[in-house]
């Protein structure tokens, strides 16, 4: 590891802590440095808050004049709640910025490096790309398509089960594998289920992480508003719960949700819930990204509509076995395997006695 990619590794690792917690927002981490020492730190914490690079250069003071600064991510070159980056950079002094990854918005692409190289700032970018784009891989997705990243979860025997014959699923994977399900609840704009899974086992579905964690939006996929007034996404509201329902709902049914503030009911214009409908919509209200944690059928929902950009699995060292026990994807499925989407396996590794598994829709 060379020079920059030292500092930019500080910066990718600093990022790393801030996922989820900024959208609508990326994540970004910056570091300036003078005379081969570390004189500014700055991540973005919160959107509407100032950005990496303020707080880094602010931290540096006088000594930014001169100095360099490592972001992950083009600093941007636009005015919104905040003033642009990439000219605060330049005012500060800054003599080289090393950049991670590039703007992926088309529209402001690239600006951000040309206002600071006019500004006689030298530009270094790519180092550490790959990285640094997986941290937003969710933000990247948002910006170029309007809808969220969506990833699928779920936990699996080694035969591919995710209940018994009986529907009994509590617990198949160890605790630690659901602590670590939990990170992504907190780094997630919203988390959706199906109303059989509301029905079934009545969930909260809350960030419980020690020491807190920010919580996603509810989302239920309720196709004729079966979800009883009663069950804890309507009565609980510690976050706030969006039910998705069909055009044939009557108003005095949908009213009679509508009087809890953390509660909205979302009526599409079909009789029958789309999934891309339901994306469109999440895009128009600034959700991100989407964690699927509902049961077999709204996971087979996403997979047959070829809208699930990345699927963790929690595979249990058991064997449940059984025909009629559910699998992790049911319903219809896709019937020809031209049709199938392909995945492509980033990581894989021990979570107690379990075996986590990521993979990502292979593009192109």
């Amino acid at each position: 590891m060379d020079r920059d990619e030292k500092y930019m590794q500080m910066a990718i690792e600093m990022a790393k802590v801030t996922v989820g917690q900024t959208t609508p927002n990326p994540s970004v981490a910056a570091v300036v440095v003078c005379d081969n020492q570390v004189v500014g730190l700055g991540v973005h914490v919160k959107a509407g808050e100032p950005h990496a690079e303020v707080h880094a250069l602010k931290m540096a003071g006088e000594k930014a004049e001169g100095a360099e600064i490592f972001v992950t991510l083009e600093p941007c070159s636009h005015y919104g709640k905040t003033p642009p980056c990439a000219q605060a950079v330049a005012d500060a002094g800054i003599k080289r910025a090393v950049i991670a990854s590039g703007d992926p918005n088309p529209q402001v692409s690239g600006r951000g490096i040309e206002m600071m190289k006019e500004s006689g700032v030298e530009v270094k970018t790519s180092v550490l790309k790959e990285e640094a784009d997986q941290l937003n891989r969710a933000f990247f997705h948002y910006i170029q398509s309007k809808r969220p990243y969506v990833r699928l979860k779920s936990a699996i025997s080694m035969d591919g089960k995710i209940a018994t014959s009986t529907g009994e699923s509590q617990w198949i994977t160890g605790e630690e594998a659901r602590k670590d399900g939990h990170q992504y609840r907190h780094q997630s704009a919203a988390i959706l289920v199906g109303v059989n899974t509301v029905l079934m086992d009545n969930p909260k579905l809350t960030v419980r992480l020690e020491g807190g964690g920010k919580q996603p939006v509810r989302i239920i996929l309720d196709t004729h508003l079966r979800t009883p007034p009663a069950a804890q996404l309507i009565a609980d509201d510690t976050a706030p719960t969006w039910v998705f329902t069909g055009s044939q709902v009557a108003e005095e049914k949908i009213a009679s949700f509508q009087s809890s503030s953390h509660v909205k009911v979302i009526q599409l214009e079909t009789e029958q819930i789309e999934i891309d409908d339901v994306l469109s919509v999440l895009g128009e209200r600034n959700i991100t990204s989407l964690l699927v944690e509902g049961g077999a059928t709204i996971a087979d929902a996403f997979v047959r509509a070829g809208v699930v950009n990345e699927m963790v699995i929690y595979m249990a060292p058991k064997l449940i076995g059984g025909k009629e026990a559910l699998t992790s994807v049911a319903g219809k499925g896709i019937s020809n395997l031209k049709n199938v989407e392909e995945f492509e396996f980033i990581s894989s590794e021990m979570i107690g006695k379990d075996i986590k598994i990521t993979a990502v829709k292979r593009e192109g």
